[in-house]
């Protein structure tokens, strides 16, 4: 019996030639055997050297054919490419192939679209034999017990890909983690194939591909802002060390919570710099906050409110920019379809309560940490990993703590929360965006804070010295400003009404 491995590139036309060559013969001849393998054309070099190499051969050229000589006890027997291969049939089996080069092409790009799709499958395959690692920190918190049944639900990874979720807490905390355990096995979940318990801070984070930092509970009293802000550092800096020895090299890290969001997720990066990349600070809850106020004025449904963006510091001094949010399906005297828009300053007409009182409120929310409880905490950070894994709205904009690069006049070294979107597993920083320019009085306001607390926390800084013109007065100045500038009247123009 004659085997013959037919290998090649699987974009390659002469590969789709051979392998057309060889299922014919194999059809006909009832002693003649063919394997095929298809490479990726960006790893079929590397994979034809290794062969090469170890066969001691020398080919160059995609395709490779031998000839297995196994079942004779021997190595394979180089026969060569495609033209040594057509040789062989002319010679031993009488057979040619008159394929046109057009069909060739054709068949070589069906091939590479097998190929790939095959490889998917093998993904996922894989994914269902090793499911995802996901550890979340802090597992005592109420916003863990918020957080699980979405996490298991399937709508943040898919419903083919399973989980094992390991709640991670001190020592003192493992009775009501072992509570938790059990509500989450009786949920019975078809993606959860395992929930567990980590307590020995050694083994945190092993095999981890997604961490998610909640706000971390302490014993320790402290007495100033500033022991407060050093407080963070011992923590951020273990975690870093754990994420970088036992954590997969691709891990993927969220921190939430309303306290000092900015700096844990610059110390984590920090400490964590092959990862830093990978460590992003969840924003959307303060821009539910602000959908949710807009929209009890509008009286309309904060869904149908978007593109809010939240500058600055999450947990602390920040910056709600209404200048590119827009209401959909609002009921006025102009409708549209469903797809139809307006912009959300032309709709508020009370401009004392876009300058005053909606500030005033959301400072209020973000300075006492009022409303973002557990279900907002939770709701925010799975919303945060579904768009980091399946990308975000198209045309969406999404607030997202990154560390700056010095975009929009940013300070760079600094994680702040800015516009992005998310697509084909990462985030891209919108810097295209038109009409957004901050001016030099709100990037200071909104730095001054992020840069005390990150060199106070490290050291480098004795005291805190918060920022002095007057908040509530500034930021109201700063929003008049920018309401004048960007309140336009609206069009005459009025769409078809449906």
């Amino acid at each position: 019996m004659a085997k013959f491995v037919i290998a090649g590139r699987a974009d390659c036309p002469y590969y789709a030639k051979a392998e057309l060559l060889a299922d014919y013969l194999q059809k006909n001849l009832p002693d003649f055997r063919i394997h095929k393998i298809t490479q990726h054309p960006e790893v079929w070099e590397e994979w034809l050297k290794d062969v090469c190499e170890s066969n001691k051969w020398s080919h160059k050229n995609s395709p490779i054919i031998w000839r297995e000589l196994l079942d004779r006890g021997g190595k394979g027997l180089l026969l060569g490419g495609y033209n040594e291969f057509l040789e062989h049939a002319q010679l031993y089996y009488g057979v040619t192939s008159s394929m046109t080069t057009e069909l060739m092409m054709v068949i070589a790009q069906e091939n590479l679209r097998a190929h790939i799709e095959k490889e998917q499958e093998k993904e996922a395959l894989k994914d269902l034999i090793n499911p995802l690692q996901v550890w979340i920190t802090s597992a005592s918190a109420p916003a863990c017990y918020n957080l699980i049944p979405i996490l298991t639900s399937g709508e943040v990874f898919g419903m083919h890909t399973e989980i094992s979720i390991t709640l991670f807490d001190n020592k003192r905390a493992e009775e009501r983690l072992e509570a938790l355990v059990i509500e989450t096995r009786e949920l019975a979940s078809p993606v959860l194939r395992r929930v567990s318990i980590c307590t020995k801070v050694e083994e945190a984070f092993r095999q981890a591909h997604v961490v998610i930092v909640l706000d971390d509970s302490t014993d320790q009293e402290v007495h100033s802002l500033e022991e407060c802000l050093r407080s963070r550092v011992p923590l951020c800096r273990l975690y870093g060390y754990l994420l970088e020895k036992n954590a997969h090299d691709s891990v993927r890290v969220i921190v939430g919570g309303k306290t000092f969001v900015n700096l844990k997720t610059v110390l984590l990066m920090r400490y964590a710099p092959s990862i830093a990349h990978n460590i992003i600070a969840v924003a959307l809850g303060v821009e539910g906050e602000a959908k949710a106020l807009l929209a009890r004025k509008l009286k309309t449904t904060p869904a149908y409110i978007k593109d809010v963006i939240i500058w600055g510091n999450i947990s602390g001094n920040n910056y709600v920019d209404l200048r590119k949010t827009r209401v959909y399906r609002y009921e006025s005297a102009i409708w549209g379809p469903v797809q139809y828009s307006r912009p959300v300053l032309n709709l508020i007409f009370d401009s004392d309560w876009i300058k005053r009182e909606s500030v005033a409120i959301l400072r209020n929310l973000t300075a006492t940490g009022k409303q973002f409880g557990g279900i907002l905490a939770a709701h925010s950070i799975s919303t945060t990993l579904k768009y980091w894994y399946h990308g975000s709205p198209p045309g969406e904009i999404v607030s997202l703590g990154v560390l700056s690069e010095g975009q929009f006049g940013i300070p760079e070294g600094i994680v702040f929360s800015m516009p992005v979107k998310f697509e084909s597993g990462t985030w891209v920083v919108l810097t295209d965006l038109k009409d957004v320019e901050i001016s030099e009085k709100i990037m200071t306001r909104m730095t001054s804070d992020l840069i005390q607390e990150k060199l106070v926390a490290l050291g480098d800084v004795i005291n805190f010295q918060p920022y002095k013109s007057g908040n509530l007065l500034d930021n109201t100045m700063i929003l008049q400003i920018l309401f004048q500038e960007t309140r336009m009247p609206e069009s005459r123009c009025q769409p078809c009404s449906l």
